[in-house]
């Protein structure tokens, strides 16, 4: 599927919900793709990308950076504290905050570096044990110490169970962002995009639909 028949998609699933024109930010999941099918897509125009790995990541961007204006990366994979800093001088937003080890870890680094990415706090709506995030139960009082630490916390994100009707967990994350006063939304992939912007998403993660399936390394 093409670049312009997603965003074709995307506009009429905003125009379906009564949401404004341009409302969802489309992240372009570039991991594990070679870098000739990104160039693609940068020439395009496209300039919102989602990396899992800040190796990978790094190894990447820079280059494209430096042809290319405007490119906004987002991490919006698991990430380990000792890659907090490089994903934090590298990204424009993280999608994955899902513990307070890592969120003070922020709040030091936004210190030192004095400046900070926008933050997201991963919610496992589902509670799956395999799965990285902070429970439903806890988010509430997660969110107000991430907020207390001075954190520039942009918004929530999920991943809904592969074997569930995914508007029930979009639901569920849109109540949790609504009373904690959080306005984004990350949420909805190639999938189910369509239905996550039906329930409020700011940003879906699309990657095999634009770019077609991925290639390990």
């Amino acid at each position: 599927m093409s670049l312009l028949e997603i965003k074709k998609r995307i506009k009429i699933a905003e125009a379906k919900s009564g949401r404004s024109d341009g409302s969802t930010k489309l992240i372009a999941v570039s991991k594990v793709q070679p870098n000739e099918r990104v160039q693609m897509i940068l020439e395009q125009g496209h300039h919102i990308y989602g990396e899992n790995r800040v190796q990978e990541a790094t190894a990447k961007w820079p280059a494209f950076r430096e042809q290319f204006d405007g490119i906004e990366l987002h991490i919006i994979g698991p990430l380990q504290t000792n890659k907090a800093r490089a994903a934090m001088e590298l990204a424009q937003a993280i999608h994955t905050l899902d513990r307070i080890k890592l969120a003070h870890t922020f709040a030091r680094l936004a210190q030192e570096m004095g400046a900070c990415p926008d933050i997201y706090i991963q919610v496992n709506t589902g509670a799956e044990p395999q799965k990285a995030g902070v429970l439903p139960a806890n988010a509430d009082a997660f969110i107000t110490e991430a907020v207390s630490l001075d954190l520039p916390v942009a918004g929530l994100m999920c991943i809904p169970p592969a074997n569930e009707d995914p508007s029930r967990h979009f639901k569920m994350l849109n109540n949790i962002a609504s009373r904690n006063g959080v306005n984004g939304l990350s949420m909805g992939m190639s999938g189910d995009f369509e239905t996550a912007i039906a329930n409020g998403a700011t940003h879906v993660r699309v990657g095999s639909a634009i770019f077609g399936g991925r290639v390990p390394t």
